[in-house]
């Protein structure tokens, strides 16, 4: 039988670590739903019992998207009982095999030695699912301009060091502004790779790799959208939070500066929103971070966050972030460096354990609706046609779907069929429910605008220009009456509305709640009952929810 550290050889990139602990550092009950699963101890199981293991392994891996984490030597109630090391050996054997059987991968993400001198271990098992090349997750880029996200990203997706002047960024910007002020003013889109045993697949993984061969090559795919930090760009960067629904969010920090500038707002809006985040403080090789890392507490309170700062210092730490991520009582800290490359191991193991945080069967239930399309942007690309970029919120778009464009500047819609799809620059031929796509249409259209929808032919779709919500007042200098203007955000539209009607009172104050009835002022939009929207106007902002909509041709006046 191969030896435990045979199994999982940190020369594979399953960079596992040893940690000593006490009886008293029990896990909580394990769950009934989710991917996480307690195993105490799982050596020489009968024929019947593996097929019973390996039919729990494949739910637990349904439940997290392709990922499960398997605590092994804990009892059902959480109780590190721990096992020799001979039985864990034979334990992980077992894993192994069962992960084998589903066509799955293990990493042993740790191991603990308890007083007793007994070994707990967790691991993470990997299944990309039938239907997807990889599993793929969001994380938008927040922080004040100058706090160094572009320099990350660079350093993270091209696997070069910055020189300290700014080299890693020029991949990032899109417009020659960007490159002369050093400052994004749009959303650019990177992507960040894993194979199966957790490297890195990035640009300088090979002299001649591409976006199509890093898609192919990974079981993971990060996607990163960098978002402006100026506060000019500001609703460039609320468009990027609201409408390209990022499963987490990673707050960049400068240690020079501290917390500046718009990262206050930003971090607010990701909260109102419900995003899950976690801070990367950079340039720790120019300014020791232990001021920023001081201030932390009550900035994460200002914003109304309730998590506990977590700041990570070991692969352990990472771990404990990663399963802690989605139940909001936690923040992870990582302090960084893109010139000498301190604590990018670690942040780069956090991205690999991160979990989209939806479960299997809300994903089902989205893929098995009608399809609906977020336009972003659109452009023509030569002879391709019109091409539209954004997000499939619902459905499954394939070749050929065909599908209505608008609304209209009369509320109507337009028949299209979907020519042609790529995914992160690579063609495919189905995009799903939760992934970002660019679709080129058969036929072009004069009057197209950011913030359109393409909708499934079935759905009869209208656009509105009054909607009724219920919406709660974050801040305000004064108080908020009927005839107010603010821009408001809905999924990826981005129009100014005015407030024509109040129903509980003739004013709302900051931190109140009441049912208001907006218009848009310009064109009439595609909303449905249930969005979330948040609107502001200079520093005054505030979230809510759409409880009713008036189709266009049944204005109310």
């Amino acid at each position: 039988m191969d030896s435990f550290f045979s199994l999982f050889d940190p020369s594979n990139g399953n960079d596992a670590i040893t940690e000593e602990f006490t009886l008293d550092d029990n896990l909580p009950p394990e769950p009934q739903l989710g991917n996480v699963e307690y195993k105490l101890k799982i050596v020489n199981p009968s024929k019947q019992r593996f097929e019973h293991l390996v039919t729990q392994m494949k739910w637990r891996l349904r439940e997290g998207n392709g990922e499960a984490i398997y605590e092994i030597g804990v009892e059902d109630n959480g109780i590190l009982t721990g096992l020799s090391r001979r039985d864990m050996s034979a334990s992980l054997q077992t894993l192994k095999q069962m992960a084998v059987k589903l066509g799955a991968t293990t990493t042993l993400l740790r191991e603990k030695v308890l007083e007793n001198k007994r070994i707990v271990a967790e691991v993470l098992i990997r299944k990309v699912p039938d239907d997807q090349n990889n599993i793929e997750i969001r994380v938008a880029v927040l922080g004040n301009a100058d706090a160094g996200k572009s320099t990350l990203l660079g350093v993270l997706t091209q696997g070069n060091l910055d020189n300290g002047r700014g080299r890693a960024r020029l991949n990032m910007f899109r417009h020659l502004h960007e490159i002369q002020s050093g400052r994004t003013s749009s959303i650019s889109h990177e992507i960040l790779g894993f194979n199966s045993e957790g490297n890195p697949i990035n640009y300088s993984s090979s002299e001649l790799i591409t976006a199509e061969e890093i898609c192919d090559s990974s079981t993971k795919l990060v996607t990163f959208l960098d978002l402006a930090g100026h506060k000019k760009y500001l609703r460039t960067t609320i468009q990027g939070l609201s409408g390209y629904s990022p499963h987490h969010a990673m707050l960049v920090i400068s240690s020079a500066s501290g917390v500046v500038g718009t990262a206050h707002e930003q971090l607010a809006i990701a909260i109102a929103l419900k995003v899950p985040f976690f801070i990367v403080i950079t340039k720790i090789d120019l300014v020791d971070p232990y001021n920023t890392l001081q201030n932390l507490e009550s900035f994460l309170k200002q914003v109304g966050s309730r998590r506990v700062p977590l700041i990570v210092n070991s692969i352990d730490d990472v771990i404990t972030a990663g399963a802690n991520q989605l139940t909001e009582n936690v923040v992870p800290i990582f302090c960084v460096s893109s010139v000498t490359g301190i604590g990018l191991d670690m942040l780069t193991k956090f991205l690999y354990v991160l979990t989209p945080g939806i479960s299997h069967n809300e994903k089902e239930r989205l893929e098995q609706e009608l399809p609906e399309f977020q336009i972003d942007e659109n452009f023509r690309g030569g002879e391709t046609g019109q091409i539209l970029g954004g997000l499939l919120i619902k459905g499954v778009v394939t070749e050929g779907t065909k599908m209505r464009v608008g609304p209209m500047k009369d509320g109507s819609f337009q028949d299209v069929s979907v020519k042609s799809i790529h995914r992160n620059r690579v063609p495919c031929r189905m995009v799903r429910a939760g992934q970002s796509a660019a679709l080129c249409l058969d036929v072009r259209l004069p009057n197209l605008r950011n913030g359109m929808v393409l909708v499934a032919r079935e759905e009869n779709p209208k656009g509105s220009l009054f909607f009724q919500a219920s919406v709660s007042v974050l801040f305000h200098a004064t108080a908020i009456y009927p005839g107010f203007q603010a821009t408001v955000h809905i999924g990826n539209i981005r129009q100014t509305a005015v407030i024509i009607g109040m129903f509980s009172s003739t004013c709302i104050h900051t931190n109140e709640r009441d049912s208001v009835l907006f218009k848009f002022k310009n064109n009439p939009e595609y909303v449905t009952v249930g969005q979330r929207l948040l609107f502001r106007d200079g520093i005054g902002k505030g979230i809510g929810e759409i409880t009713q909509v008036f189709p266009l041709e049944n204005d109310i006046n």
